[in-house]
This record gives structure tokens, C-alpha cells and sequence, in this order.
């Protein structure tokens, strides 16, 4: 990323010398905003699909948790059955649904996969920490008039901040890391996003590795961010429970 390109593929394990910040101006001035527009359909994309999948996992698995309806194991069941599937494997019959309601090529699109697909994670992560959560906490809640929907936004879903940060962290990660998805759901001509724009900076016949690396840094230096911002909350996440 801070050694030319010449020096790269003469010498790729040496250390840059001189310094050079080439390589990053180049990917940030590309006639083309590739870099630029790859950001701004990945962050679109990467917080629509947290923000809806942390909201609705967490309120399904409550209901799942707290439901005493014999359907509720079986539909658990199923949907933790999802977590085994790759995402290539459904990716054709994804395409074509999004085809027939007129959301191929299309951001939306793009959410409304990664949200179906990462569902189950949500809710099986959320499932495990509501068990933590007392019933009394919920029933004093209910006793004093909350409704249903005001019970769970104002005293189970704050105790669920460290589950919370967890699925964020895990879900940014892999949707802001997905290629197949963005790269076949969008196409070609409806942008793309900093994955896909990795692969689309590299030459048919002939690769500058300098700006090649610069993207790649660049691409991964946001998530990597995110990652800094909530690490407090997901440490928290991972021990909670295992001084109980």
C-alpha cells in the first residue's frame, strides 16, 4: 500500500522505502468514484441490514423464548436449520423471487437477502441471552399496565445490549465482507460495493498491486472501526453468563 509498484513485484517482502502515498491518491481519485461509490452502497447496505436484522431477530426470539405454543421448538428448529445452508446454494432461487417482485438489481434487494438469510443467527444468539432474563422483570412490567410491544423495548431489550453488540459485529462483518450476494443481486449496472469493487480494480491483463492493496486496506479500515467502537460491549457479550 506505501511501496510502489515496481518495488512490489521486484521485491514483495522488503520493507517501503521510500514511503509512498501514490497508491492511495490513485484509488481515491479514479475517474470512474470506484472507491467512492463502493463505500457509500456498502455502508447503505451494511447498516440497513444490522439495523433491521438486530431489531427483528431480537423481537422474534423473544417471542420463540417466551411462547408456550408447542410450535414455537419446531419453528426454532427450523430456522437454526437455515445456519447449515451456504448462501450460493439458495442464491439462484433468491434472484429469482427478488426477480418477481421487481427488487433484482436493486439495495433493497441486496437487504432483504442478507436480512432472510442471517436471520437465524440473530435469534439464535438473542434466544440464548433472553433465557438469562428473568419472567418477574416482565410480569412486574405487565402488572404495572406495559403493553407488550412497551415491556420488551423498555425492559428486555435494554438487558440485551452486549447480545446486541455481538450479532452488530458478527452480522457488519460478514455483510460488509459478502461478495457473491452484492455482486450477483446487483449486477453490473446498479453500482457495487467495496468487495466487489476489490475485484473489479484488478486488470484483465495486468494488475497495479500498489492500488490494489490501497483498496483492499481501505475497504477493510471501516468494519475494522466499527469492530474498535463496540468491542467493550461485545467482550461483554461473550462473558456474560460465565460467572453465574
Amino acid at each position: 500500500m506505501l511501496k510502489p509498484a515496481d518495488e512490489i513485484q521486484s521485491s514483495p517482502l522488503g520493507l517501503p522505502a521510500p514511503l509512498t502515498g501514490e497508491n492511495l491518491e490513485a484509488v481515491f481519485g479514479r475517474e470512474d468514484g470506484l472507491f467512492w461509490s463502493s463505500l457509500v452502497n456498502s455502508v447503505q447496505i451494511t447498516v440497513l441490514s444490522v439495523l433491521l436484522l438486530t431489531l427483528s431477530s431480537a423481537m422474534l426470539a423473544h417471542y420463540l423464548v417466551r411462547s408456550k405454543a408447542r410450535w414455537t421448538k419446531p419453528a426454532m428448529l427450523m430456522l437454526l436449520s437455515g445456519l447449515m445452508i451456504p448462501p450460493a446454494v439458495i442464491l439462484q432461487p433468491v434472484t429469482q423471487v427478488l426477480d418477481a417482485v421487481g427488487l433484482m438489481n436493486t439495495l433493497p434487494g441486496v437487504v432483504l437477502s442478507n436480512v432472510a438469510y442471517y436471520l437465524p443467527f440473530g435469534v439464535f444468539v438473542f434466544a440464548g441471552f433472553i433465557g438469562t432474563v428473568p419472567v418477574d422483570i416482565e410480569e412486574a412490567a405487565g402488572i404495572d399496565g406495559a403493553s407488550r410491544l412497551r415491556m420488551f423495548w423498555q425492559v428486555v431489550f435494554p438487558t440485551l445490549r452486549p447480545a446486541a453488540a455481538s450479532v452488530m459485529i458478527f452480522l457488519g462483518v460478514w455483510v460488509w465482507n459478502d461478495f457473491l450476494s452484492p455482486l450477483v443481486i446487483l449486477g453490473p449496472e446498479s453500482g457495487t460495493t467495496v468487495t466487489v469493487g476489490v475485484y473489479r480494480s484488478v486488470g484483465e491483463y495486468s494488475t497495479n498491486f500498489g492500488t490494489l492493496y490501497a483498496f483492499s486496506f481501505l475497504a477493510s479500515l471501516p468494519v475494522l472501526l466499527f469492530f474498535v467502537a463496540l468491542q467493550k460491549q461485545f467482550v461483554a457479550g461473550l462473558t456474560a453468563g460465565s460467572v453465574k
